[in-house]
């Protein structure tokens, strides 16, 4: 049979043709088990990095300051920047999947507030997938005014309240 092995003086299993399979990142997932075969990852993510808590912090930190149109889902154009770095991170964690979550102040009818969040979130959705993000990884979500994290009573916060925030969906 060595003279089918493609690899004789090593041990491997005759699916692979006689050779070990490789681990090219070295991670200790073997390419062929691997989902993210270039970067190194851990075995119980398959392969793939693990988004941290540190990343998930600068992913909010960012997606905090995406900024709209008053009462509108355009999203402003100095807000290009923004979206680059969060599209960059997700790049980095190709097999992650998250939840893009729209929240909006107090003022306006309940009913407007709810459409407009998902508006939001679907535009910041739409721009990542335009910027080479995969549509299956992303889940808008709105939540219009029922989540405020300040006050609606000051203009302080009522703009904290208006954000998008990006959340990682534990397997």
């Amino acid at each position: 049979a060595d003279g089918d092995d493609g690899c004789p003086n090593e041990a491997g299993p005759a699916a692979n043709n006689g050779c070990p399979y490789p681990d090219t990142d070295g991670d200790g997932v073997l390419d062929k088990d691997d989902q993210c075969p270039d970067k190194v990852g851990t075995v119980a993510n398959n392969g793939c990095p693990e988004v941290t808590e540190a990343v998930a912090k600068t992913l909010n930190d960012y997606a905090k300051t995406i900024l709209f149109d008053t009462g509108k889902t355009t999203i402003k154009f100095e807000s290009a920047e923004i979206l680059s770095n969060i599209a960059g991170i997700l790049k980095e964690y190709s097999n992650a999947k998250f939840n893009i979550d729209g929240h909006t102040d107090s003022v306006g009818s309940e009913s407007l507030n709810q459409k407009l969040s998902e508006g939001r979130a679907q535009a910041v959705v739409d721009w990542l997938v335009e910027n080479g993000i995969d549509r299956s990884r992303l889940t808008a979500r709105g939540f219009g005014e029922s989540q405020p994290i300040m006050s609606n009573n000051t203009r302080d916060g009522r703009a904290r309240n208006r954000r998008v925030e990006i959340n990682l969906i534990k397997n």
